[in-house]
């Protein structure tokens, strides 16, 4: 019940992305509406992190599991409704908040459930579901959105259904034993031990290029895939975002026994070839290279972050790990916010291609030199 809670959780999350471009036209919207109305979404994320992160350790896993379900049923709800660019906005930063609750307390919840003797693989689970439950959320959508006669609505009942039939199935479930500690609000971010400062940054830039590279995708390539391949519609771009996660949670499960400042190498590398394909693609309006550079994102995506949550491992200890976590996850967050803030308004004024293009040199350059440092690193 945790596994499917933190599925249907973030299917609800991801749902809306092959909705963006019917938006768009229904209401008239510039590539910088959209923009925000993704961004919104993980401004609620980043805002739980920051101020709800240990609501589990005050309430319990289970209960903030309900407490998720229930919450992003109202998001999703006012993202069914809604009639113009606040109110959808408002429902994706409800549905942040919900997704940010549900994310920490199915990896306390997995800790619980699991045999002891898998105990050990529960982060690397929790990744592989929420991957798998971002990647069906655009596919279902994009399916249900492709052949309704109201494609803003009708896909969004399934996910509710399935969130009210896993809340009454977690409520079934025994309350399990917990020391609750006092509710507080106040932020809890820390860096590991001096020692590992350089690689820190560099794992947590990493994760921050692999997050804004997928974020280009969710956001704004339903309304550039249409002038590059030759088939449209929300099932298209609904499969090209579910492409990239389905292909990042297999890389992260069949990854594992790699050393993580590998994966994190070979996902830099990676991520760096899909840019430059994707730059291509854009350019010469080439559409099999569209499909070449989906791939390799989802390939750079979960061999970055495999690598990196295998670093933060390492360069922390039992006391400082959540917060590190914490703090790693703030800088990977932040990847899904400014950059797609900077594509969207680029885009107004210069127009898709240019803003695209100037995001993926850029993003080239950043991983370049990530690269260049972390070798610098490790040769000391």
């Amino acid at each position: 019940m945790v596994s499917l809670a933190l599925c249907i959780g973030t299917m609800g999350t991801a749902l809306a992305s092959p909705l963006y471009p019917i938006y768009q036209q229904l209401w008239h919207l510039l590539p910088s509406h959209i923009t925000y109305i993704f961004v919104t979404y993980m401004l609620g994320c980043l805002a739980t992190l920051l101020f709800l992160g240990r609501t589990s350790n005050s309430i319990g896993f289970l209960k903030t599991l309900e407490l998720g379900l229930v919450i992003i049923t109202l998001g999703l709800l006012l993202s069914m409704f809604a009639n113009n660019v606040l109110w959808l906005s408002l429902g994706r930063f409800i549905i942040g908040i919900a997704s940010g609750l549900m994310t920490t307390s199915a990896l306390i919840g997995l800790m619980w459930s699991i045999p002891e003797s898998h105990k050990s693989h529960a982060p690397q689970l929790s990744s592989v579901i929420t991957a798998v439950g971002f990647g069906l959320g655009p596919l279902v959508g994009g399916l249900i959105a492709q052949f309704s006669a109201t494609p803003l609505f009708t896909p969004y009942i399934p996910i509710i259904v399935g969130a009210m039939l896993c809340f009454v199935g977690l409520l079934r479930l025994p309350q399990p034993e917990f020391s609750a500690q006092a509710f507080s609000i106040a932020p809890h971010l820390e860096r590991p031990e001096a020692q590992f400062h350089a690689e820190f940054y560099i794992t947590g830039l990493t994760a921050f290029c692999a997050f804004a590279a997928f974020s280009l995708f969710a956001s704004l390539s339903p309304s550039f895939v249409q002038f590059i391949i030759p088939w449209h519609g929300p099932l298209v771009s609904g499969l090209a975002i579910t492409c990239i996660l389905l292909i990042s949670a297999m890389v992260q499960y069949f990854s594992r026994s790699i050393p993580a400042r590998k994966c994190l190498n070979y996902g830099l590398y990676t991520l760096l070839f899909s840019l430059l394909i994707l730059g291509l693609c854009i350019y010469l309006h080439w559409s099999f290279l569209f499909f070449i550079s989906d791939v390799l994102v989802g390939v750079g995506h979960g061999l970055a972050l495999i690598g990196a949550f295998g670093l933060i491992h390492a360069m922390t200890n039992l006391h400082n790990r959540a917060a590190v976590m914490s703090t790693y996850l703030f800088v990977a967050y932040l990847g899904t916010i400014l950059p797609i803030l900077a594509v969207g308004y680029l885009a107004d004024h210069f127009g898709l291609t240019a803003s695209v293009l100037s995001f993926c040199a850029a993003f080239c350059l950043l991983c370049l030199y990530l690269l260049i440092w972390h070798k610098k690193i490790n040769d000391k």
